[in-house]
């Protein structure tokens, strides 16, 4: 079931609805407790559509300096999924990433707020379709997965399916990345439950309603654990398919900032972790 937010400032302004998940416990239910305005909400059933093959798919694309890699990960989009729409969204690229993504048909839109985060809530309230593929721009992740991922999501109306990483190349993962990612998936399956062995992947599928509930709280790359850890406590169903996972091609550098990135993770775990015990 969907329910909608009606929210009106206290004070005056314009009435704003935004569609969301309502669960009574855990830490997204502590935003209806502290928002200064006045909330009414209003409840309506979710109605899906029969009818799959009416079903608009999106894939999404944030990319910030990806210039070697989108043309490729665009391309291989549209070969194995030829009828969604590709968007690329720009968060502020200083090479040819904006020219490369359009020449590979690319839908492009930008978003000046740095930071995966707020792309992705920009992504998430732009765009509306049935079904959402979220990948990143480095070309490290398997488009070939993609329609197997949909079908998942599609025939057993799952919500979130994750693109599980799995590499045999050393090279694929920077120092650290392989331990970090396991210690944090450790701390949210041993709180929120262990249906996820990959919380960090940037590979998923996401259905309407997911993204539609999504509160979207981080700005960086913390947004990985955001989106396990809304899937886990509202105990969404989900999938998990193990997909292969590349080093990055030669030219392209990751954005992660190993310890900064890892910290805002942590701080992120710990605060939802805390907000749900509330």
């Amino acid at each position: 079931m969907v329910f909608f937010l009606s929210i009106r400032s206290a004070i005056s302004g314009p009435q704003l609805i935004l569609p969301c998940l309502f669960h009574d416990s855990g830490p997204y239910a502590l935003l209806l407790k502290h928002f200064p305005v006045n909330v009414w909400i209003v409840m309506t059933d979710f109605i899906s559509r029969k009818n799959k093959n009416t079903l608009s798919v999106v894939v999404l694309i944030p990319c910030y300096n990806e210039e070697t890699t989108v043309f490729q990960v665009v391309s291989d989009f549209r070969k194995y999924l030829p009828d969604a729409v590709v968007y690329v969204y720009d968060n502020n690229s200083t090479d040819n990433t904006v020219r490369r993504a359009l020449d590979a048909g690319a839908i492009v839109r930008r978003e000046s707020m740095p930071g995966k985060g707020n792309v992705v809530r920009r992504m998430f309230a732009d765009i509306d379709a049935d079904f959402y593929i979220l990948v990143d721009g480095d070309a490290t992740y398997d488009a070939a997965a993609a329609p197997e991922m949909l079908a998942l999501a599609s025939s057993n109306g799952l919500d979130m399916v994750n693109g599980a990483r799995v590499s045999t190349a050393t090279t694929a993962y920077r120092p650290g990345h392989v331990l970090g990612n396991k210690i944090f998936t450790l701390l949210v399956r041993s709180v929120f439950g262990k249906r996820i062995s990959d919380i960090l992947s940037g590979y998923r599928v996401f259905s309407r309603r997911f993204v539609k509930s999504f509160p979207a709280l981080s700005s960086g790359f913390e947004t990985e654990t955001e989106f396990s850890i809304h899937a886990l406590d509202l105990r969404m169903p989900i999938g998990e398919i193990r997909t292969r996972y590349f080093e990055r091609p030669t030219g392209s550098q990751s954005k992660l900032n190993t310890w900064k990135d890892g910290f805002r993770i942590m701080a992120l775990i710990f605060n939802l972790e805390g907000s749900k015990n509330l």
